[in-house]
């Protein structure tokens, strides 16, 4: 079997409506991986079946050349599998222009975002990769990217140094700025990336962060596909429906969300023909996500993972673990404003049945790291509403001793396994040879936590009780206790 380089190689009823070849590249894409492949460069290849464009996308792996390998090779072909309880549907992607990696030269990357025909350099790098100091609404310079960029300018490895060091390009041969566009999981995560970029450009050039500040355009956006990472069992299936051996290929769940804030000077593709929402509002579909679906999985993958449950949709199969997870939902969406057109039971209902999906094999493991960057906006920012509105905490507490069993890194119930945080040493370092009680109260104090969230005395005393139980106990145990409170 042939590696998949051409669409004459696939049937025709797979291939994209549009010839690839006519279009021209709009987009760099910083963070080429599954998700982007599953959300933006499939709502992107949306869009030019639809109204056409200069609009393919150049992709740029900023650590792991593997991606680039993957697809360079492929002329960025690949194949989406998408699956829901209606079948298995699959079409092969031609949005995708090429596929390189900034690691170690970043100087294609750099001369890509500086293109005048570059109007667009959107972002998935996980929340950790940016190097945000979110109390200050800038960088932090002691995040290790952030720190050696500001050193070496010129030759830039992280997020903020490349996106800084091409818009100085930009802005020294008269061109408008390209708009940012940040679709990883963070509240209000283009204003927040705007604040990290300006700051990092004003740490080397006051005027360059005045003009960032002035003209760039940095909207807003949610993003919600559920994607699993490929395995031997994707590739293969992809290989039996094209024909041609994809190394690229990625399945995904059958639902699709993109909200977005209007915010396009040099243009932008026809997404809302796609399925996008454009709004003035992104913030209220953050919280909405963040709180629903992202801190309910959080919950159950610490949960489940530490009760032997692979995958979510064995979380769902589970009777104990499942009524646990409806609970959180119904407990995060109490804590959300009102959001005109959504009705917030329904949005529950439709996770809990996305997370049943029995076609999607994602790994509770996969979904439990980076802890420390996601549990502040996924679960204790929901405090303070849940407070006000007399909200049971107790979900919130139960989710936080979860993640906190996890970070303890006790066998007790399991086999030894691997912490895997940005802050791993730390945390691993400040739970060392502390019962339940000085757990909590040192995950308390760590300065990733919220101020109001520290400061709940009987929050972290009730996550202290059932982490108690969680520490001597069989988790499955715990969790099926917990689900008899009602």
């Amino acid at each position: 079997m042939t590696r998949l380089a051409s669409l004459e190689q696939v049937p025709a009823e797979l291939r994209p409506s549009y010839d690839p070849a006519e279009h021209g590249t709009g987009i760099v894409h910083l963070g080429l991986g599954a998700f982007h492949k599953a959300h933006q460069a499939s709502l992107t290849d949306l869009a030019l079946s639809a109204s056409g464009g200069d609009w393919r996308i150049l992709g740029v792996s900023l650590r792991s050349p593997k991606a680039s390998e993957e697809l360079a090779p492929q002329n960025g072909l690949y194949t989406l599998i998408e699956k829901g309880a209606g079948g298995t549907v699959a079409r092969v992607i031609g949005s995708v222009s090429g596929a390189i990696c900034s690691a170690g030269n970043p100087g294609p990357a750099l001369d890509a975002m500086a293109a005048e025909t570059t109007k667009i350099v959107s972002l998935t790098v996980t929340e950790k990769a940016y190097g945000l100091d979110r109390a200050t609404h800038g960088c932090d310079p002691s995040h290790p990217a952030v720190a050696a960029d500001l050193a070496s300018p010129d030759a830039p490895q992280g997020v903020l140094g490349l996106l800084v060091a091409a818009l100085k390009r930009r802005r020294a041969a008269g061109l408008a700025p390209f708009t940012v566009l940040c679709c990883d999981n963070l509240p209000e995560n283009g204003v927040l990336l705007k604040g990290a970029v300006a700051d990092f450009a004003r740490r080397l050039d006051p005027e360059l962060a005045e003009w960032i500040a002035a003209e760039g355009a940095f909207p807003s956006t949610m993003v919600d596909r559920i994607t699993p990472a490929a395995t031997a069992a994707t590739l293969a299936e992809a290989a039996a429906l094209t024909g041609a051996e994809d190394l690229a290929a990625i399945e995904t769940e059958s639902f699709c969300q993109w909200v977005i804030e209007d915010d396009f000077p040099l243009g932008r593709p026809d997404w809302a023909a796609a399925g996008a929402i454009f709004t003035d509002d992104v913030a209220a579909f953050e919280a909405m996500k963040l709180r629903m679906l992202n801190g309910t999985h959080s919950m159950l993958a610490y949960a489940g993972f530490h009760a032997g449950l692979p995958y979510v949709r064995d979380v769902m199969d589970d009777p104990s673990l499942s009524q646990l997870v409806r609970r959180h939902l119904a407990a995060a969406a109490a804590t959300l404003p009102e959001i005109p057109g959504i009705d917030t039971a329904e949005y529950g209902a439709a996770l809990a049945r996305r997370f049943e999906n029995k076609a999607i094999a994602h790994e509770t493991f996969q979904i439990a790291m980076d802890g420390s960057e996601k549990m502040p906006q996924r679960i204790f920012a929901a405090l303070a509403e849940a407070r006000a509105k007399d909200v049971d905490i107790r979900p919130f507490a139960f989710a936080t001793a979860a993640w906190a069993r996890h970070v303890s890194g006790s066998t007790h119930d399991c086999a030894a396994y691997e912490l895997r945080d940005p802050r791993a040493a730390e945390l691993s370092a400040m739970v060392s040879g502390k019962d339940a009680a000085g757990i909590a109260e040192a995950l308390r104090e760590a300065g990733f936590v919220p101020a109001a969230a520290a400061a709940d005395d009987g929050f972290w005393a009730e996550t202290a009780t059932i982490l108690e139980a969680m520490l001597a106990r069989p988790m499955a145990e715990v969790i099926a206790e917990e689900a008899g409170r009602g």
